[in-house]
């Protein structure tokens, strides 16, 4: 256990790059799923080409797209030189992305699943469009996009195992450090296994704490009206 504190100290890296990554991800899925359902003439086809390279293709390959050809493409089109880019930049920007398109999904699926007829209802009884995806159809979306967001976002700290063949020293890329110096690779690696399973193991339980509070409120509604 003499590694724990030298590993321990790159856990603020690995979350860092979880909260920047799903945050702005979240933004992103939410913009990207209002273009889906709308089916805004082409930027739809853009979106669907860009949804299949996101989902068809290894995390670590889109790291290294992003890390290669973005550099060729900010110098080319808007003579941006970032060579000095700090690699976490181009990390995050990768895990956002990718964030953004299954998040993206999920939430467009929720959404679709709620029957149309609630809303021309809500609509019929007086609503306003707004009020009425407000109101009747995000509740009802949320609940149902609420499991998978929260295994997105387990499977998002899993991920961040990728972030140091790009160079990126977090809680991983010290634990490959010390083993590379020291030759105590699988004590490393095991301490780096039990702090993810705590991780699970504590973002599980608070999810399930939530859904089962939404769960109790659709269920007391259900009771309500009958």
């Amino acid at each position: 256990m003499q590694n724990f504190p030298v590993l321990i100290v790159k856990l603020p890296v690995t979350f860092e790059i979880v909260a920047v990554a799903f945050s702005l991800g979240f933004v992103l899925a939410l913009l990207i799923a209002t273009a889906r359902i709308k089916r805004i003439p082409v930027l739809d086809q853009i979106l669907t080409v860009f949804i299949s390279f996101e989902r068809g293709t290894p995390l670590l390959v889109q790291m290294l797209v992003v890390y290669y050809a973005l550099p060729i493409v900010l110098k080319a089109f808007f003579g941006i030189d970032s060579r000095r880019w700090e690699k976490i930049i181009f990390v995050d920007l990768a895990l956002i992305l990718n964030q953004g398109v299954f998040l993206g999904e999920i939430f467009r699926g929720a959404i679709l699943s709620i029957p149309k007829g609630q809303r021309e209802a809500a609509i019929a009884c007086g609503f306003s469009e707004f009020d009425a995806f407000v109101k009747v159809v995000l509740p009802q979306a949320v609940r149902i996009a609420l499991p998978s967001t929260a295994l997105t976002l387990i499977g998002l700290f899993q991920e961040t195992s990728l972030v140091f063949m790009i160079g990126v020293i977090d809680i991983i890329g010290r634990a490959n450090a010390l083993g590379a110096t020291t030759g105590h690779s699988l004590e490393s690696y095991l301490i780096v296994a039990a702090v993810f399973l705590l991780i699970n193991f504590a973002l599980t339980a608070i999810t399930t704490r939530i859904d089962r509070k939404f769960a109790f409120g659709v269920t007391a509604a259900r009771t309500g009206a009958v």
